[in-house]
């Protein structure tokens, strides 16, 4: 299936590793221009030279979203290097784990700035001129937690559900002009990151991390982790012209670990 995704630009959030790394490469393989960004601005262009040696386009962008004007910057930059942005793919790390109980005002205040503001800034920046040509795809990266909050990462799961909020209600301001809005949630995905919070979890609980492994595998129906491949490739679905008529909505990869529809 051809996703009519050559010539279009994404700009992928927090693509230095991960499921935006693989975001970011999925889209490139289906001919967008991509810029891949992170705090690690060597890793970026690594990735960005990657893609762009396997004969696609791509540019590697160091940034710091929490930092005062990094949103409204990083799309000039984007801009200017690649051209106007088609593909919006939010994206960003998980605030510190923590029980409901012990949240504060505080807490919330800090989720809110890491997971909601600064990509409600970029969506006010490439929003108008999604309007303007007919034509736009905006797709997060979220979390499970936004259909069953996760014990124990109560700032992720309040910080997530409200940009969920904001991105359902921004989806049906725009569908009229072209712009689709939606949320790509991932289960377990084979990431470092995962293989890390195994690592973890072995270490606090003693027992081998290969039997932490396949107890989480076990609760999942498919059977197994996911790959990063198979998450990349449902986001430039997402943001693909074939998935023009999706909108509003929150698509999980997670083998069925939720019992939710």
């Amino acid at each position: 299936m051809d996703l009519g995704l050559g010539g279009r630009v994404a700009l992928v959030c927090a693509s230095t590793g991960g499921l935006g790394q693989a975001a970011a490469e999925a889209l490139g393989a289906e001919g967008a221009a991509v810029a891949v960004t992170g705090r690690r601005r060597e890793r970026a262009e690594e990735i960005a030279a990657r893609i762009t040696a396997g004969g696609g386009r791509a540019v590697g962008l160091g940034v710091d979203l929490t930092a005062p004007g990094a949103p409204d910057a990083l799309v000039d930059e984007t801009v200017g290097a690649l051209g106007p942005i088609d593909v919006l793919v939010l994206n960003g790390p998980g605030p510190t784990p923590g029980t409901a109980a012990d949240l504060t005002p505080e807490g919330v205040a800090a989720a809110v700035d890491l997971l909601v503001a600064p990509h409600v800034a970029l969506v006010r920046r490439v929003l108008p001129g999604m309007r303007e040509r007919g034509w736009g795809r905006i797709v997060a990266i979220g979390s499970g937690g936004v259909v069953a909050p996760i014990p124990g990462l109560v700032s992720s799961n309040a910080g997530r559900a409200a940009l969920a909020g904001y991105l359902k209600t921004l989806a049906t301001e725009v569908a009229a002009d072209g712009v689709t809005v939606n949320l790509a949630l991932p289960g377990r995905i084979a990431t470092d990151r995962l293989v890390r919070l195994d690592q973890h979890a072995a270490e606090r609980t003693g027992r081998p991390e290969r039997e932490i492994r396949a107890a989480a595998e076990a609760a999942i129906p498919a059977g197994r982790y996911g790959g990063a491949d198979e998450f990349g490739a449902l986001v430039a679905f997402l943001g693909s012209e074939r998935a023009s008529y999706i909108t509003g909505t929150a698509v999980r990869c997670d083998g069925g670990q939720h019992p939710a529809l």
